[in-house]
């Protein structure tokens, strides 16, 4: 799709008096949104009306969508650079493998997009253990900041943000204000951005990153019995939704897995209770993030700008509720942790279509680019997904790790997900025939053939550089 730069009009005097057409107006560069869900596993999209309403149907869903490391600050490294974490360095949320400290920021998404003569704002959550060293910080490429302080992060409330270099702090974490629920500031924020900012010429970048439905640490007790706890508007909406229990649920037979998931107990009633309730209290704080997500949609159409944005709806990654009896979390290889949503809405995206073609977190900087006519600075991995992109494998890894923890590397092509442990380990799950995951076939020998190339197919995307 070819994205067409302000033209430059000359002059010209005619000699003769003939009428000569005026040139055509450009099409402006397109203002970017990208809304972004922390630990939102993909069915849960489902409670989400306006997003089916706003996003789905008036663009594209993407139904084979994928994070290249399950992990919030690997992944949003990931989206910021469009390379896979073995590239852009951060294999981890805290040190010495990983945190907001370990990413190269001089050169990501917001400072390619400023450069080439964009606006750019954050709202929320950035990188872990951000805003530990200094939390007047500003990461290069913002124009507007109002970055989430870790830890305050991940609270509802009592949470503080770093407002363009004023430090604020939004309540108290055991006195529930309504005025000041952490998604609505978001979205407030954000609609008075958009207000603000619409009628100037130059077009802009506004990411917008909410802790929900991501669970609080260590709020006060006293709370009630939700974490995540929802805006009290909404507390109680899903108390009597039932759990998921897909075939993998307490999956009673895992001699094929891993031994740190065979290690595993069998999920009781007791485990069963905690996870239905982190589920419904989940549940209930999206419905804060969908009306923000309709609140940005609305203030771009009472703007004039809906049309003329790219507005881009994902997550950092899934989240696991009792598949394969892992009770909650999120970095393993299984597909509720990798895959997650991505709906795109905007110029040259088609309305209500799904597209089943692979697509990976590492394809989003290359599509804002794509989209902003925008120049990386350094060698990205991905490709862009506003054109219909062919089907490829992805790479999903964990590691090399220096703190000696265990990690793996794993391929997912349309057909397989293949798994190398640092253990020694190995899966393999034939998805066509095994959707649930529930029979590694990396012992079988019908599978050798397969396996191998896979194996192949997994070293050569560890190694990549550039349009993997």
């Amino acid at each position: 799709m070819t994205k067409l730069r302000y033209l430059a009009v000359a002059a010209a005097v005619a000699l003769l008096p003939i009428a000569v057409p005026a040139p055509a107006q450009a099409a402006a560069r397109p203002n970017i949104v990208v809304f972004m869900t922390d630990d939102q596993n993909l069915s849960t999209l489902r409670v989400m009306n306006s997003v089916r309403t706003l996003l789905t149907q008036q663009g594209v869903t993407y139904a084979n969508n994928f994070v290249s490391y399950p992990l919030c600050c690997p992944s949003r490294a990931t989206y910021l650079t469009g390379q896979y974490p073995h590239n852009h360095g951060v294999m981890g949320n805290s040190p010495p493998d990983g945190g907001y400290y370990k990413l190269r920021g001089g050169e990501t998404l917001p400072v390619w997009l400023s450069r080439s003569g964009y606006q750019t704002a954050h709202i929320g959550k950035y990188l872990n253990g951000y805003g530990t060293r200094d939390p007047l910080e500003v990461p290069p490429g913002w124009g507007e900041w109002y970055g989430a302080i870790d830890p305050s992060t991940y609270r509802m409330w009592g949470y503080t943000l770093n407002e363009n270099g004023v430090l604020h702090t939004y309540g108290q974490d055991n006195v529930e204000d309504p005025a000041l629920y952490q998604t609505d500031v978001y979205r407030a924020k954000a609609v008075n951005y958009i207000n603000r900012k619409a009628p100037a010429p130059e077009p802009f970048f506004l990411s917008v990153a909410t802790l929900a439905p991501h669970v609080e640490g260590g709020f006060a007790a006293g709370n009630g019995d939700r974490n995540p706890r929802p805006a009290p508007r909404h507390r109680g909406a899903f108390a009597g939704e039932a759990l998921p229990k897909p075939p993998s649920y307490n999956e009673l037979d895992v001699s094929d897995k891993p031994a740190h998931i065979r290690a595993l107990p069998l999920i009781n009633a007791a485990s069963e209770a905690r996870i239905l309730k982190t589920y419904r209290s989940q549940l209930e704080s999206l419905l804060a993030v969908d009306e923000a997500v309709a609140a940005v949609v609305n203030a771009l159409q009472a703007n004039g700008e809906l049309a003329n944005t790219l507005f881009v709806f994902t997550s950092d990654n899934g989240w696991m509720q009792g598949e394969h009896r892992i009770p909650n979390g999120k970095v393993h290889a299984y597909e509720e942790s990798i895959r997650v949503p991505l709906i795109l809405r905007g110029p040259g995206v088609p309305a209500n279509t799904t597209r089943t073609s692979a697509s990976s977190n590492v394809d989003l900087a290359p599509t804002a680019l794509d989209a902003a006519d925008a120049v990386a600075g350094i060698t990205v991995d991905g490709r862009s997904l506003i054109p219909a992109s062919a089907t490829r494998n992805l790479l999903v890894e964990t590691g090399p790790r220096t703190d000696g923890s265990r990690w793996y590397a794993a391929v997912r092509s349309p057909r397989f997900l293949y798994v190398e442990y640092s253990t020694g380990e190995r899966e393999l799950y034939d998805l066509m025939s095994d959707p649930f995951q529930l029979r590694s076939r990396h012992a079988d020998p019908a599978y050798a053939t397969a396996m191998a190339a896979l194996a192949t197919e997994l070293h050569r995307l560890q190694a990549c550089s550039g349009n993997c």
